[in-house]
């Protein structure tokens, strides 16, 4: 039975070699181990080739094809699923694997005094041998508090604060010589009529075109 220094791993072997993936328990990032090809696999390839190139000699037309397709997609397969029941050659190399690989993650995790998790080089405050949810590195804790207290601050303010500064100036949305949308600017869109605001002339305000009375004092215009 495999004994590791975490018990958040993960075994990614197959028949056709060793890799593990180790979890840090704090953000479970995880680190995979370089790949090792099993001998064992090796040398049953080397007999399984030599037996496939008699049958291909034995037999050089019909089926050449279709059997190199086959060959191919059962590689994919050998690569991609787990299998048990293995020799005990592959068990040896498996376990030798297995020591390797914790040395080679080793020097990507750390264990926190603290909580005894292993956790990752960025979850590991190297000051205080813990992990960072034991013991914060301070200018992260000193940097979170300000933004926080910054972002309190803003909303404080903002509650307060007179956002709209001016006066509000009337526009005309509609043309009056086309009936048309403006666009809101100086001239139309559609037509080129001047959409400039006239005073009136009795009490000042202004008064968009085309309006026939004073929307404040009701003069003709």
């Amino acid at each position: 039975m495999l004994t590791s220094f975490t018990r958040n791993y993960q075994d990614n072997s197959t028949e056709a070699g060793f890799q593990f993936t180790f979890y840090c328990d704090l953000c479970n990032d995880g680190f995979k181990t370089s790949f090792i090809e099993s001998e064992t696999y090796k040398k049953g390839s080397l007999l399984r080739g030599i037996s496939g190139g008699a049958r291909v000699l034995g037999n050089l037309f019909g089926g050449t094809v279709g059997r190199a397709a086959w060959s191919a997609g059962y590689g994919g397969d050998v690569l991609s699923e787990r299998f048990t029941g293995m020799s005990p050659e592959w068990q040896k190399e498996h376990e030798k694997a297995f020591i390797q690989a914790q040395n080679e993650a080793k020097q990507h995790f750390n264990r926190c005094h603290g909580c005894r998790q292993w956790v990752c080089d960025a979850d590991f405050n190297e000051d205080e041998g813990m992990c960072v949810e034991c013991a914060p590195r301070q200018n992260v804790a000193v940097a979170k508090a300000r933004a926080n207290r910054m972002v309190q601050q803003i909303e404080e303010a903002a509650e307060t604060a007179n956002v709209f500064r001016g006066a509000i100036e009337s526009k005309t949305i509609t043309c009056p010589n086309c009936g048309k949308p403006s666009g809101g600017g100086k001239f139309c869109n559609n037509c080129g009529a001047n959409l400039s605001l006239r005073k009136c002339p009795n009490c000042g305000a202004q008064v968009a075109l085309g309006v026939k009375f004073c929307g404040e004092c009701g003069t003709r215009l």
